[in-house]
């Protein structure tokens, strides 16, 4: 292996913009990132959606989707009126 071709290789400090640190080996010595795997929606299992002016929703009537917390809200609603109507409303 040639000699004096390689870059320095530090014990390097990251810290996330959620305040996780952790420490792994880097050519720099310091690393600030936005998100982590303690903050990331894949790997807590939580989605967070960031709607700023209702792009969300424009995105979804754009492309004919449904709004899966609309529709949750809507189900509850529809089944506490199966609930209430009479089974055999024979008159």
């Amino acid at each position: 292996m040639k000699t004096d071709i390689h870059p320095k290789y530090f014990e390097c400090q990251v810290t996330c913009g959620c305040g996780e640190t952790f420490t792994t080996r880097s050519t720099k010595k310091e690393i600030k990132v936005e998100i982590c795997s303690a903050c990331h929606p894949f790997y807590t299992g939580r989605q967070k959606f960031v709607d700023t002016a209702g792009r969300v929703e424009k995105f979804l009537r754009r492309y004919g989707m449904k709004n899966p917390q609309a529709e949750e809200g809507a189900e509850e609603g529809a089944e506490e009126q199966e609930q209430d109507a009479p089974e055999n409303a024979e008159a």
